[in-house]
């Protein structure tokens, strides 16, 4: 079955997102049992599920990297990616949503919309990501499908309109009312193998004809053909056919959503696998994709068709333990063949292509041949990464990277015994080469390693891979905050002047630069303003270079400076004692001069926090907060009870807050946070942060 090639209409890239223990695993796992991958369904509790495969996963119950699955249902390919819920693997859902064409957001039907259900819709916002809504658990105590209906509408869109309505209430749940086909369908059991048909209760009757007027007016105003075809004969007058063309349509614009609710374990999932191949988008709906030669810099277009220059970018690497490092690739236009050579077009090396597998979680399938639309990995590519474009070596393009965000939390790391150094180093490089936010450096002053992530949960299971993929024993210094530094001043001239004779040829570099402060987020922007050659061409960019290696270590407490724009305007040279290492260091002079007179500030990275806390818990957990230096941005009632508090505070006073809250609470509170923005420091714990890295 794996080697049939499915055309690129029957083919859909789907993303199974949501806040952390919406059900998204689960949900995953009723889709392999449905689709013949699975004689039974594994539970995330038991440890038996598919796309947790990692022994990490499946003792926290947890989903920590993204899984790719192919299954198979009513004549359509699905490659599904399971990703993870919590915010320190976030950039698995980036990377995710970055190669996918549609998403299904998985919601708790007892919680509705989370913390962490905005940011992955966010995200999809951020991509145009056409998706549907399950709300999950609405047969359980507390699962309430309108309520959820409610806080999707009051906190993501108010364009998400059902398609389906459940029959009953809580456990009594047992079928759906179609909105399309006037249908119901019922079953005995959620696990059963087939819904029947029925009639539709009498008592929903009204209920079903509001929704299912909203569904149909609202999706034809996407649709000017249906459109006018609804002023002619009303909503009665459309066909199943007509009506099912409009939804489509108004899916694909990426701001229209259509939802359901069920069970993810249940026979609901079939009704969900229908919903992704009658509406979700095939590779060929949505548009072509746009990247650049990576010579001339000119923009190319590829058409998502087997007939275009093939081109593909690897989303993701991992080191598997029986086949070594596997890439997964979305194939963009053309055809990737075993066998073949590609060109690596984000580092120009060329790369034979071994085996192509399709994986179902860590198990895999070979294939001969993976064509455009597709989503597969290739066994052992050695120079590819994150991120890179593989190209036809005779049409290279380079098509857009992924972008992550700098991981805000570093620890110190050292190897427990001497036998333990060199594994390390091999195991570290690794796993950063797996995860984008994973990054690894050596303190040039201590000799310490330090490593970054996206948060303590991060970093800790990183040390727990260590130990368990690679053997190393290692020991963990305290969490440590990533600082930055910027300025506040704008407008700051100042002259960078480097000049050595020293006997034969000297040096020579001069120049002049404006040093003003730059939007927050913007980072560094550098402005060649030189007129007249006052600074020969050749050197401006060694004087960009110079100034970019000042800005990794600031002048308050040596930490790296963003949000800086600095402008070259003038400057001088010498015929013979003038070279590119004279005004690299004439830049770096400058730079770090200007920094000092131009009003310097130490930043520090604020999370947004967001708690969900029994409401006999606020006062204290408010309290909490705000001897944090947290600052309150709202609070919320989620269900009767339970209140949802969303607060700013900076990363440095939230270390072991998990805990801490658990404690606190007697466990009934959950929290996560993110990174939001960076900054500027009080005064007061600026001096303590200085007087600590003077020492």
């Amino acid at each position: 079955m794996a080697d049939k090639k499915y055309p690129i209409t029957k083919i859909r890239n789907l993303g199974i997102i949501a806040h952390i223990d919406a059900g998204k695993t689960t949900t995953t796992e009723g889709i392999l049992y449905r689709t013949g991958l699975k004689h039974k369904i594994g539970a995330v509790h038991e440890g038996g599920t598919t796309t947790d495969w990692m022994a990490q996963e499946r003792e926290r119950g947890i989903t920590i990297v993204a899984a790719s699955v192919t299954c198979f249902w009513k004549g359509h390919q699905i490659n599904i990616i399971d990703t993870p819920g919590h915010i320190d693997f976030t950039a698995e859902v980036e990377r995710s949503l970055r190669v996918l064409d549609g998403a299904c957001v998985v919601f708790d039907g007892k919680m509705g919309v989370e913390s962490q259900s905005e940011t992955v819709w966010r995200q999809a916002d951020k991509y145009g990501t056409p998706r549907i809504c399950f709300i999950n658990k609405i047969n359980q105590t507390g699962g309430d499908f309108y309520k959820s209906l409610d806080t999707i509408h009051a906190r993501l869109s108010k364009r998400a309109f059902p398609i389906h309505l459940p029959i009953g209430f809580e456990q009594s749940i047992n079928g759906i009312v179609d909105l399309i086909s006037m249908k119901a369908y019922t079953y005995k059991e959620f696990t059963d193998h087939e819904m029947v048909g029925a009639e539709i209760p009498a008592d929903m009757m009204d209920q079903v004809k509001k929704y299912r007027s909203l569904l149909i007016e609202n999706a034809v105003a996407e649709d000017e053909t249906t459109l006018e075809r609804y002023f002619e004969v009303g909503e009665d007058g459309l066909s199943e056919e007509e009506i099912k063309h409009a939804i489509r349509a108004a899916i694909l614009t990426g701001k229209f959503f259509i939802v359901t609710g069920g069970d993810g374990r249940g026979v609901m999932v079939e009704k969900v696998l229908d919903l992704v191949n009658d509406y979700l988008p095939a590779p060929d709906d949505r548009d072509n994709v746009w990247g650049v030669h990576p010579k001339t810099g000119e923009e190319i277009e590829r058409h998502n068709n087997e007939t275009d220059p093939m081109s593909a970018l690897a989303f993701k690497i991992t080191s598997d333990p029986f086949v070594g490092k596997l890439a997964y690739f979305r194939v963009y236009s053309g055809k990737v063949t075993a066998g073949s050579y590609i060109l690596n077009s984000s580092t120009g090396e060329k790369e034979r292509i071994g085996r192509i597998v399709r994986l179902q979680a860590d198990k895999r399938e070979d294939v001969t041949e993976v064509g455009a639309g597709d989503i597969a990995a290739i066994v052992g590519l050695k120079g590819t990464t994150t991120g890179h474009t593989l190209c036809d070596p005779n049409n290279p393009i380079v098509l857009e990277n992924i972008t992550f965000p700098d991981p805000p939390v570093s620890i110190a790391i050292e190897p427990k015994t001497k036998a333990d150094q060199e594994k390390m180093g091999i195991a570290l490089s690794r796993l950063a080469e797996e995860d984008p936010t994973f990054r690894v450096r050596t303190d040039e002053e201590t000799g310490q390693t330090i490593i970054s992530g996206m948060g303590e949960l991060h970093l800790e299971i990183i040390v727990d891979r260590m130990k368990r993929e690679f053997t190393v024993e290692a020991n963990i210094g305290a969490p440590q905050v990533a600082y930055r530094e910027s300025v506040r001043k704008t407008g700051v001239e100042v002259q960078g002047k480097f000049i050595r004779q020293s006997g034969g040829r000297g040096q020579y570099g001069d120049v002049w630069l404006r040093i003003s402060q730059n939007e927050q987020g913007a980072g560094f922007e550098f402005i060649n303003s030189i007129k007249g050659g006052a600074v020969p061409t050749e050197y401006i960019k060694p004087v960009e270079q110079g100034i970019v290696e000042a800005m990794a270590n600031g002048v308050i407490a040596g930490y790296p400076v963003v949000d800086v724009k600095v402008e070259l305007y003038d400057g001088s040279y010498h015929e013979v004692d003038s070279n590119e290492m004279a005004f690299k260091i004439a830049g770096s002079m400058a730079l770090q001069e200007g920094v000092r007179r131009a009003g310097p500030v130490l930043l520090e990275p604020v999370m947004k926090v967001v708690v969900v806390t029994p409401e006999e818990f606020m006062g204290d957990v408010i309290g909490d907060l705000n001897a944090k230096r947290g600052r309150i941005e709202s609070m919320e009632d989620l269900t009767t009870g339970i209140k949802e508090i969303t607060a700013f505070v900076p990363l440095g006073e939230m270390f072991g807050y998990t805990t801490n809250l658990r404690s606190s609470t007697q466990g009934r509170a959950s929290s996560s946070m993110e990174l939001d923005h960076y900054a500027d420091v009080p005064n007061n714990v600026a001096e303590a942060i200085i007087a600590k890295n003077s020492k």
